[in-house]
């Protein structure tokens, strides 16, 4: 599965190396605000609101026929063996078919593929590949969305040390996103065509700080590229 995700990072999006700030190393991908600038922070439906928003994003651009990976990146620190004690939590809690679990395999970067870490962290990685049912994304991405407060459900409770990351990869569409917290969603496409709907639909949500690069991305007169 890793070898999967390396050969389609390679043919559609020239190498990239999944890191949070996708926005910033791809130049055809929207950044959407998750949170409503309208709502405070501790209005108790700020999270209702940043889920039904991440929520919406992932189901215009996963349909249930589309192949899809599961890519969790972990840090943490060098005498810190959880990761070699048991699976993940978040597999062991979002992935429906439970024996697809020992299909697993744990993979260490390398400092040229973890992109990110302080010189003693380690950078791990777990790759799933299914389809979209075979997921609770809508539990995952509650629980992604409450990273920055404290919730049962957040992933990796026990692990306050440890960092972590999760992206979804649609190989049908050619479509990357990554929920980073509450705050914000990178989605990133081969072809700005296939995600120009969201740039219109959800025009709205874009976060304001990017909206220049953004816009001149889809906006740009296609006899110019």
């Amino acid at each position: 599965m890793a070898a999967d995700l390396k050969k389609f990072l390679n043919e559609n999006f020239k190498g990239l190396i999944l890191n949070p700030a996708l926005i910033y190393a791809w130049d055809t991908g929207i950044r959407f605000q998750i949170s409503n600038p309208a709502l405070p922070y501790d209005s108790p439906i700020f999270i209702e609101e940043a889920h039904r928003r991440a929520l919406a994003l992932f189901n215009e651009i996963i349909a249930p026929e589309d192949a899809i990976l599961v890519v969790t990146k972990v840090l943490t620190q060098k005498n810190n063996p959880f990761l070699q004690k048991k699976p993940l939590n978040l597999y062991r809690k979002y992935i429906k078919h439970k024996p697809d679990l020992y299909k697993l395999r744990l993979e260490k970067l390398t400092d040229t593929e973890k992109g990110f870490g302080e010189d003693d962290s380690l950078v791990y990685r777990f790759v799933y590949a299914g389809k979209k049912g075979d997921i609770r994304y809508p539990e995952l991405l509650k629980a992604l969305c409450y990273e920055d407060f404290k919730h049962p459900s957040t992933i990796l409770k026990n692990q306050q040390e440890s960092g972590y990351d999760v992206y979804f990869i649609n190989l049908t569409k050619k479509i990357i996103y990554h929920l980073y917290d509450d705050r914000g969603c990178d989605i990133l496409a081969k072809d700005k065509e296939d995600i120009r709907f969201l740039y219109e639909e959800y025009n709205d949500w874009i976060l304001e700080y990017d909206r220049e690069k953004i816009d001149a991305v889809f906006q740009k007169n296609s006899k110019e590229e």
